[in-house]
């Protein structure tokens, strides 16, 4: 969700019993939203400056901290509150979905007598606990970073010093980690003893690893637990149908992910068990009888409660996640009231899977976001790029000793000369200026939304990331409708035949390697033919896969999803024909 559309989030819903997640890479962010909030609840504020010593973790840890101790108040208030209609207590019942707890609110609403009913009301208050306050690092966003011309010492990197941060602080939560395996940073993790458990087999900070694929999982599960770290949650998210960066599996769809993680569930966690008891006794760490809790989670394009439920019901897994919908809840996400109406009224055309990322990975957008309209303003006059003002996306030395972004001003003056002067070819130059041109400065756009609201100093133009499940939501709705929408008690959907989420992350997956095809051509991708095979071949199992899951589908709706497998099937093999999938690797330029 970026970093400012859910900065302080949980300091508005958690009381109300939803989790959300914080991105903690931008501590120039947290400290404005520090003053901001402290302010605002009465607290002393005092700057941490940028320049001071340790600055990061303890701009990371204090907004973090404040973000503890406004939650905790909110939440004893809530509790205290009457349970009466518009009330914070009645809206976190009547938000449940249909549980045991919720019938336990259902009964006192229809207990007569007095001294029950309040007796009832009291243990509902205990009950009402908040939701999760979880961070992420993104594990590819990990600058080593640089004083003047000499390069900051180990264990001064950006995600290092975020996870100290968080460590540190008074959280009891998770981090998630996100973009894959970060070796140095994983082995960092074992210097704060709250990830270890405690006598009673309880950790103060968890672990969750955001992955796209079986494998992934596997093999970064194996990783931490020879290190004695547990992973408490596994969050698969679609490969393509999501929010912000795109992770693309070689194919491999999430029905298939899913039911390999159904199967394999419970070997894997045996597997993980047997390495962490290891890793703790060499680590003379305390050991637990049985293995911990592991969660399976999912995100990325789910859109109905029927979908939902097939989640819950065939995969067996623990919740779901929602992002993208909730740029439309104004009590939810930080953004201005123009780009909800922006977002409420786009379409396919304007959600786009882009090259904005100076990391090189697909990234969604808005195309009609202020800073996407900006960028363009920029390359009209001639002056493209960014000043690069917060610098955590710095990852390309082509042309300077020290990292530098690709989204700067001076990468690409540098990168453009370059392209004009090196007999590059013209059927791949016009591809290659574009490819420059296209990236953006995230750091400071996707704060935007946060400073923009409020009265702090603002940075850049917003940019939007949502995921192309966006389209199908046309109106800007409150916290109650987009939980009853998700519950099933309404529906939000502009179109209700808006295809399947697995159809439709499948048709995304048609098109990126319809593009990719495209730049292989071009002779600018390292693809190989190999790779296309392997890609076809998943893909192909997939929606074999699909044609047997058929039966877990309502009887109206089968006809409708064979149909569609068919099509993309179809278009699957126009694209990577025998002929292509037989060519020589070529070089890249």
């Amino acid at each position: 969700m970026g970093t400012g559309f859910t900065i302080d989030t949980p300091v508005r819903i958690a009381k109300l019993g939803i989790s959300s997640v914080i991105s903690i890479i931008d501590d120039m962010l947290m400290e404005q939203m520090r003053k901001y909030h402290s302010e605002r609840v009465g607290e002393t504020y005092e700057e941490i400056p940028r320049k001071s010593k340790d600055s990061r973790v303890r701009r990371i840890m204090e907004y973090l901290n404040l973000v503890h101790r406004i939650v905790q108040k909110e939440t004893i208030t809530l509790q205290k509150s009457p349970f009466e209609p518009g009330s914070d207590i009645t809206r976190y019942y009547e938000m449940l979905p249909d549980s045991s707890l919720k019938i336990d609110y259902l009964k006192m609403l229809d207990e007569k007598d007095p001294q029950s009913k309040e007796r009832m009301q009291n243990a509902l208050r205990e009950k009402a606990v908040p939701g999760e306050i979880d961070v992420n690092i993104m594990t590819k966003i990990d600058r080593s970073g640089a004083k003047g011309n000499e390069d900051l010492p180990t264990g001064q990197s950006d995600a290092l010093l975020a996870l100290k941060g968080f460590a540190e602080s008074t959280l009891n939560s998770s981090v998630i980690f996100s973009a894959g395996l970060n070796p140095r940073l994983y082995a960092y993790i074992a210097n704060f003893s709250d990830f270890f458990p405690n006598k009673l087999g309880e950790f103060k900070k968890k672990i969750t690893l955001k992955i796209s694929d079986f494998r992934s999982g596997a093999i970064q599960g194996k990783f931490l637990a020879r290190k004695g770290l547990w992973i408490s949650e596994f969050r698969i998210e679609s490969g393509l149908n999501c929010g912000g960066h795109a992770f693309a599996t070689k194919g491999n769809l999430m029905g298939p992910i899913l039911e390999e993680f159904r199967e394999q569930r419970e070997t894997l966690k045996e597997k993980l068990f047997e390495a962490y008891t290891k890793a703790l006794k060499k680590l003379d760490k305390i050991i637990p009888t049985s293995p911990p809790e592991v969660r399976l989670t999912v995100q990325g394009g789910i859109g109905t409660n029927e979908e939902r439920n097939l989640l819950h019901d065939h995969y067996k897994v623990d919740t779901t996640g929602w992002a993208t919908p909730f740029l439309l809840v104004s009590e939810v996400t930080n953004l201005d009231e123009d780009h909800r109406d922006r977002l409420a009224s786009a379409g396919e055309d304007d959600v786009l899977l882009s090259d904005a990322s100076p990391l090189g990975l697909p990234f969604w957008v808005l195309k009609n976001s202020a800073a996407v309209e900006e960028q363009n303003r920029l390359i009209d006059i001639g002056k493209p790029g960014s000043d690069c003002p917060k610098g955590f996306l710095i990852s390309n030395s082509e042309f300077t000793k020290h990292h530098i972004c690709a989204a700067s001003r001076n990468f690409m003056r540098r990168k453009l000369d370059t392209l004009k002067t090196n007999g590059t070819t013209e059927n791949n130059i016009e591809r290659q200026v574009e490819l420059v041109l296209a990236k953006a400065c995230l750091c400071r756009d996707l704060s935007a939304s946060a400073t923009q609201p409020f009265n702090v100093k603002r940075n850049g133009k917003i940019l939007i990331c949502c995921g192309p499940g966006i389209t199908n939501f046309s109106k800007k709705s409150t916290l109650e409708e987009m939980v009853d929408h998700i519950y099933g008690r309404i529906s939000l959907l502009s179109d209700p035949d808006r295809p399947h989420m697995f159809i439709k992350e499948l048709s995304l997956y048609v098109e990126y390697i319809r593009k990719e095809v495209e730049q292989y051509k071009l002779e600018l991708s390292s693809r190989t033919p190999k790779y296309f095979r392997e890609f076809k071949e998943n893909i192909k199992d997939g929606i074999e896969y699909y044609r047997t899951l058929i039966e877990e589908f309502m009887e109206d709706q089968r006809e409708r999803f064979l149909t569609e497998l068919d099509i993309l099937s179809s278009e699957l093999d126009t694209i990577l024909t025998e002929k292509l999938l037989e060519l020589q690797p070529v070089e890249a330029s």
